[in-house]
């Protein structure tokens, strides 16, 4: 018999607190109920942002010196417990348990160390202006309860990075995780028990988001929401709320492409575009799913990409070995493979991957939602696999001629979150990288990250950043002080 699935409360008032509610969570390698989800209500989100208010006014005048040591402790909690968490994201969102182990929990640590030592730097700095009669000065202070709603890609790694400047701030918080990899917000909520996070300061409410998310949303005493997550659920949000002015900054999706030159470092441009285009089933928003390669390495470039694919392990997440895990949902699966057909159904070619290779899982995988990494050629820039977001294994490479060319195409879809560009020519980099619409432009690299640099998309990507700075300002109100002498 299956294992009794575990049930996963609401983190409200510094307690773990039932929902008249569930739903179900299925674990995507195996695609078998593992957990019951509360399924929050307005009722819920409500009894949050009480605790958040009440929890507010000692929190936001705690030194910040103090805020930071608390976040400090949770960061050695988290560390302490690595493997633990690792294990249930991977569990929970598909992704291998390795890469959760390398990648996702250090990046939930180093958020929160990060923006606790950075606020004790931000947050004590003013500018100050005397004149004749008068001296005027600026402090940040904290907007109140934030809402904070995270996507299910990188649960705990987005979440952190939302959570961690709020508090550090003074803000207190209500976090809607996805509902789709909400577990490992139970192991977190006991982290901030057992650090000494003042009740109240972070209140986690699980459910859907026509529910819960909604009821955030549009809660009028919530005065900022930061989300991550989709186009269209952004739209969304922003038509809901529009009446009530509230801050927003908004992360949502991409199109990202690689613009591959002929005088390209090629060995590491091959090694690179494969992680950047299949790293956590290339469920990342940052991912490259579109690569524009220079007509005179076009074939040579195809054939090593495509062998360097084929030979990437899809499979069970908990294997050492399997580069590709399994895809978050059904439907999710569903809507990958959708593209991909409908891609070859247009006339393009499929070089490998789904539909071409089969799938060679073991037993308890064989439900699971996987789908091999999947490379397309042969396609036009219209096409739907060039245009849309599939945020999946998947990656078109197309060729291109020259440079102007090159940009206007890399240009041409609603996106500009990211971009890459692969040359060894110094001038090219100055004078492309301001004409591509992106936030990021990755010049030999890729997802190299460093906090103090701002973080964000154009277009349809987003509004706001976040990161250093950028995030303490969306966090805070910088208030001036004028004293008349």
């Amino acid at each position: 018999m299956p294992p009794v699935p575990e049930t996963i409360l609401n983190f409200i008032d510094g307690e773990f607190q039932p929902s008249d509610e569930y739903m179900d969570s299925y674990e995507p390698a195996t695609g078998q109920v593992w957990a019951r989800i509360a399924s929050s209500t307005e009722k819920d989100v409500e009894k949050a942002v009480q605790a958040a208010e009440r929890a507010f006014p000692q929190w936001s005048s705690t030194p910040v010196s103090q805020r930071s040591k608390v976040m400090m402790r949770i960061a050695e909690l988290i560390e302490e417990r690595l493997d633990q968490f690792a294990e249930i994201e991977s569990k929970d969102q598909g992704k291998p348990v390795w890469l959760a182990r390398i990648i996702d929990i250090p990046r939930l640590v180093h958020n929160f160390r990060y923006f606790a030592t950075y606020a004790l730097h931000d947050l004590n700095s003013s500018s100050v202006k005397h004149e004749t009669s008068s001296t005027n000065y600026t402090v940040k202070c904290p907007v109140g309860v934030a809402g904070l709603i995270s996507p299910w890609n990188l649960p705990l790694y987005l979440l952190s990075f939302k959570v961690a400047p709020a508090i550090a701030c003074g803000n207190t918080v209500v976090v809607k995780p996805s509902e789709m990899t909400s577990v490992s917000t139970k192991l977190l909520a006991k982290v901030f028990q057992d650090a000494g996070l003042p009740k109240g300061v972070v209140n986690i409410v699980l459910g859907y988001g026509k529910t819960a998310g909604q009821a955030i949303v549009v809660h009028p005493r919530i005065p900022l929401i930061s989300f991550t997550g989709g186009t269209a659920t952004a739209e969304h949000i922003r038509r809901s709320a529009a009446h009530l002015c509230k801050k927003f900054s908004l992360e949502l999706g991409g199109k990202n492409p690689a613009i591959v030159f002929d005088d390209c470092n090629f060995d590491k441009c091959i090694d690179t575009s494969i992680r950047s285009s299949f790293i956590n089933q290339g469920e990342v928003c940052l991912c490259t799913s579109r690569i524009f390669v220079q007509r005179g390495i076009y074939e040579k470039f195809v054939t090593a990409f495509v062998e360097k694919a084929k030979a990437l392990r899809v499979g069970d997440p908990t294997e050492s070995t399997t580069f590709c895990g399994a895809l978050i949902s059904a439907e999710h699966r569903n809507k990958v493979t959708g593209y991909i057909e409908g891609a070859q159904q247009g006339g393009a070619t499929i070089q490998c991957g789904h539909g071409v290779l089969p799938l060679d899982l073991p037993a308890r995988c064989q439900n699971g939602y996987f789908v091999r990494p999947t490379v397309i050629t042969d396609i036009s820039d219209d096409a739907p696999a060039m245009k849309e977001e599939i945020f999946g294994p998947v990656t078109c490479i197309v060729p291109f001629d020259d440079e102007a060319e090159v940009v206007k195409r890399a240009n041409s879809v609603k996106y500009g979150l990211c971009a890459s560009v692969w040359t060894e020519n110094v001038s090219r980099v100055h004078r492309m990288s301001p004409k591509l619409d992106a936030g990021t432009v990755w010049v030999n690299c890729w997802l190299v990250r460093d906090l103090d640099m701002p973080f964000g998309g154009t277009k349809e990507s987003g509004t706001g950043r976040e990161g250093g700075k950028y995030s303490t300002e969306f966090f805070t109100e910088e208030k001036t002080i004028c004293i008349q002498h």
